[in-house]
């Protein structure tokens, strides 16, 4: 094992972590701003709100964008170890 391939599988790893959470955290940075302007526009001050709005943008990314996010984690995971295997013979 090498500088190289320590540095390759280090970005890689770093490149699917973030394409991952990407989604995810975009529409709860969305949902946060929209509510955020509401509740300053309407002078509403409560806290749940923004909340449930988060959790429920949250369940529906993930519900549409569930299925490409664990083939993207599976095909991580087969590279990861097809690299392993390779390093050991």
């Amino acid at each position: 094992m090498n500088a190289e391939t320590i540095l390759f599988l280090g970005r890689r790893t770093l490149e699917t972590g973030l394409l991952l959470s990407a989604p995810v955290l975009i529409v709860a940075l969305l949902c946060g701003v929209v509510v955020s302007l509401f509740q300053a526009v309407t002078s509403m001050r409560d806290m749940t709100l923004g909340i449930v709005v988060k959790i429920a943008g949250v369940g529906v990314t993930l519900l549409f964008a569930g299925g490409w996010m664990l083939q993207l984690a599976l095909g991580f995971t087969q590279e990861i170890f097809d690299t392993v295997q390779a390093m050991t013979q």
